[in-house]
């Protein structure tokens, strides 16, 4: 075996042992990953912070005392944040060991009465990300910002849902959203494009094929930009600072967002 499963417990409401992400350190680029959830849907890890959400992790195992214990408090952050329509992503993340029927279990009769996180198994490919992240312990959580660093390797102990809001990064207040699906969310369908990407100058320009609202937001989530434009329009953002940030195109019918790198 890769390594000794470390099984903790709950001991006088204490979590025994420190779990945090060993197979990267603090600020590192996580790779991409490609899994498929309980349900038959697939996930990548790179379309979501693409998209300009936080990914939050949860490492499990079915039998895992812990695990049991806080998984309803994941969920429910999940829920609150609209389920991944929003700004926020969950997924949890099985060791490996356990397959879609087993997770299903441990989901229905430990998960909590909200909407539940996506969640895979040993068979949608939950061993391999394991492997590549390499917790110590279990339950650990973790957090990726929407450049695909890792900027949280251990979110503990898990006291409700505001254990996950107190590692909103500054500056990052994401909205609290109803769900409007129970677990996935579709890709966003607007066809636009942005060029150039990445931009050097000044001016940006947006092909559409009709007006839109377009939104501009930071690596943080700040708005920086907000305007009704017509098809092919042209935005001055000489203003804005080198970096990374997020282009959301909003028509009555669809949306879409562009990762839009400033140099």
């Amino acid at each position: 075996m890769k390594k000794l499963f470390l099984i903790l417990t709950l001991v006088s409401g204490l979590y025994i042992g420190k779990a945090q992400i060993q197979g990267y350190n603090l600020n590192d680029t996580v790779a991409d990953f490609t899994v498929t959830d309980i349900e038959g849907n697939t996930h990548s890890l790179y379309d979501y912070t693409s998209q300009g959400k936080y990914v939050y992790l949860d490492f499990f195992f079915v039998d895992c005392g812990a695990c049991q214990a806080t998984v309803h408090y994941f969920n429910e952050f999940f829920d609150k944040y609209g389920c991944g329509a929003g700004d926020v992503m969950c997924m949890s993340i099985d060791a490996g060991g356990d397959d879609d029927e087993y997770v299903a279990y441990f989901e229905e009769t430990y998960g909590g009465s909200t909407n539940h996180a996506i969640a895979v198994s040993g068979d949608g490919g939950s061993g391999a990300v394991d492997n590549v992240f390499n917790p110590a312990a279990y339950p650990t959580y973790c957090l990726i910002s929407p450049d695909n660093k890792i900027i949280e390797l251990d979110i503990w102990p898990i006291e409700g849902v505001e254990t996950f809001e107190a590692t909103f990064p500054s500056g990052f207040s994401p909205e609290e959203m109803e769900c409007t699906t129970t677990g996935t969310t579709d890709v966003a369908n607007l066809d636009f494009e942005v060029y150039p990407n990445p931009l050097t100058g000044k001016i940006l320009n947006i092909k559409l094929q009709d007006q839109a609202e377009i939104e501009i937001t930071s690596i943080l989530g700040n708005t920086v930009y907000r305007a009704q434009v017509s098809a092919n329009a042209q935005i001055d953002l000489g203003n804005l600072s080198a970096g990374t940030y997020f282009v959301k195109a909003v028509t009555p019918g669809a949306s879409g967002v562009k990762k839009l790198v400033i140099k």
